[in-house]
């Protein structure tokens, strides 16, 4: 009896192991005699790293060679997912499908047990592009987690290389795209292809089976041309080719609270964000950054679908770095890659936003830089202030045609300069000051050194548990003059001066004339310092420059504190605070102060 008993637990334990699948294609070569050569990637998850073999559903699916790896294995031990790369020679460009069936999949609320997908590959020429259709590229992690008391939207890529309008919706059981097409009743699908969840009663909690189809439609009426000269008009309410994407999603415990960052992940700057565009070369690393913060959890893990040979390191608690190299024969081709966060705390696993992004292999349109990267800096104040000065008559000074190199290191000589007696005054009316700030900040600690990088979260509830009994001052706040007052008590009268020697201290420029020029009335300016706190630093020397109406200083700060501030509060209240001081300090009362960046 016990030996039934346990052969029993085993077959179910193996019967309940499937997480869901997805497959695109690419087309590759059309060889002489018609035949063409396609690759098409698969994912498959399931509770072991095992595999499934697709078999040919119709058409002439060719000759096929099949290479499978790893992608991902959550730490925990519920799913693996591999990716399968499979390359088919077919005889033809003629349309063919791909089924991949069998049972059972993992329990779930809507009972379903046999899976079933397929795949539809279009190769006929598109008269649009003049070449083969290639299907939407996409990915998805096995599992999705979210809390049963959380609102929750998962925007799931849905990328086409040929720029057609991609499409979701569930499967349809009479063209065995799932063997029980039952969707699941706490989710609403958009056709965009995002799924949203809403709060829902604990008595729905659970695994729930996603079986979804995405499909390509044109964005104009076009004609498939097949190599025996056969044609098919496809409008733009017909799909050209079609993809399977299933995974599971489970509804957990409810959250102690739904606010992002206190127990379900946060993702922090510089994580790219949901469906951005990478770009990269072949043998050329990519590189992506990913922060992330959950103030209540300790432990969190990174769970990645992609290409097999992604490689990811762990700086930090919550900070991750995905590499990967492509190879020459993904060149001109776009690959997804979706990742998550998932947190623990006392057992109860919890997910961040699905996030997903697509990496195109060649040159980027927009930029020469093909690495996702991100330099902290530190926090830099800027204030920008009306400098006003007065009207500066400048002597008429007509110069011969010269050539004359101004240098830093070797007094500068202007010949043959006359120049008609006047009397001016230089003075500046507004002396710029620059304070050196200390600040004494709110005392609850929530994170350390992290920036929120989406603006939702500008009135977002977390920042409501800062403290607001001690608020924050800026006392001690010394100025040291950033402009120079230029000022004579006698009025300089010039009078007939020839040849003066003339030295400047500014960097080496190349002034050339070959036109006598006349120099009218001159507007003065001033370098603009960077203060450090606590180090004193000696004002710039200045420099005349045409046309300058305003004066910017920037602030390098580095505030001490207990507990960190968020960008919010800074911009609401610190700026504030700083301004009111410079405005009484005798700074005008238009004085902008805007905070460039934090690090």
């Amino acid at each position: 009896m016990s030996l039934a008993l346990l052969l029993l637990l085993i077959s179910s334990a193996q019967a309940t192991h499937f997480y869901g699948t997805v497959m695109t294609y690419y087309p590759k070569n059309t060889d002489a005699n018609g035949s063409v050569k396609v690759v098409l990637r698969y994912k498959l998850g399931f509770h072991t790293c095992s595999g499934q073999t697709w078999t040919c559903h119709s058409g002439d699916c060719g000759n096929q060679t099949v290479l499978t790896k790893t992608v991902d294995q959550e730490s925990s031990g519920p799913w693996c997912q591999t990716e399968g790369i499979m390359t088919r020679q077919v005889p033809s460009n003629a349309p063919f499908q791909l089924l991949l069936s069998s049972g059972d999949w993992i329990n779930n609320v809507q009972s379903i047990l046999s899976w079933s997908a397929v795949t539809l590959v279009e190769l006929r020429n598109r008269s649009d592009i003049g070449r083969a259709n290639t299907s939407p590229q996409t990915t998805i992690l096995p599992l999705l987690i979210v809390p049963s008391n959380c609102q929750r939207e998962f925007n799931l890529l849905a990328f086409d290389p040929d720029g057609d309008e991609v499409r979701c919706r569930y499967g349809d059981v009479t063209l065995s795209e799932c063997a029980t097409c039952t969707p699941p009743t706490v989710l609403n699908l958009s056709s965009s292809c995002t799924l949203s969840f809403s709060p829902t009663l604990s008595s729905n909690e659970g695994a729930y089976v996603v079986q979804l189809v995405m499909e390509d439609f044109p964005r104009q009426t076009l004609t498939l041309t097949q190599t025996n000269g056969s044609q098919t008009t496809v409008t733009t309410n017909t799909a050209i080719s079609k993809i399977p994407l299933q995974f599971a999603v489970r509804v957990g415990p409810a959250a102690p609270s739904c606010t992002e960052g206190l127990y379900l992940p946060l993702f922090l700057s510089p994580t790219p964000a949901n469906r951005a565009q990478l770009y990269t070369r072949v043998n050329q690393v990519l590189q992506i950054n990913i922060s992330v913060v959950a103030a209540n959890v300790s432990t969190f893990q990174l769970l990645v679908s992609g290409p097999y040979n992604v490689i990811r390191n762990t700086s930090e608690t919550g900070q991750y770095t995905l590499k990967w190299t492509p190879s020459e024969n993904k060149d001109g081709e776009s690959h997804p890659i979706c990742f998550v966060v998932q947190a623990v705390s006392n057992s109860v696993r919890y997910h961040s936003e699905l996030r997903c992004v697509i990496v195109n292999v060649g040159n980027d349109p927009t930029s020469p830089s093909p690495t996702s990267t991100t330099t902290p800096s530190t926090t830099n104040f800027s204030t920008t202030t009306p400098l006003t000065t007065p009207n500066i008559t400048t002597p008429n000074i007509t110069t011969t045609p010269s050539t004359t190199n101004l240098s830093t290191t070797t007094p500068l000589t202007t010949p043959n300069i006359t120049t008609t007696p006047s009397t001016t005054n230089f003075s500046t009316t507004t002396p710029l000051t620059t304070p050196n700030i200390t600040t004494t900040p709110s005392t609850t600690n929530l994170f350390n050194n992290y920036t929120i990088d989406h603006a939702k979260h500008y009135n977002h509830p977390i920042y409501n548990q800062l403290s607001t009994t001690t608020p924050l001052t800026t006392p001690n706040i010394t100025t040291t003059p950033s402009t120079t007052n230029f000022s004579t008590t006698t009025p300089l009268t010039t009078p007939n001066i020839t040849t003066p020697k003339i030295t400047t201290t500014q960097s080496t420029t190349n002034f050339s004339t070959t036109t006598p020029v006349t120099i009218p009335a001159t507007n003065t300016t001033t370098n603009t310092p960077t203060i450090t706190p606590q180090q004193n630093s000696p004002p710039p020397a200045t420099t005349p420059v045409t046309s300058v109406s305003n004066h910017i200083v920037i602030l390098r700060l580095k505030v001490s504190s207990p507990s960190p501030l968020s960008e919010v509060f800074i911009r609401s209240t610190v700026l504030q605070q700083i301004k009111d001081e410079l405005v009484n300090r005798g700074l005008p009362s238009n004085t902008i102060v805007r905070l460039v960046s934090t690090g």
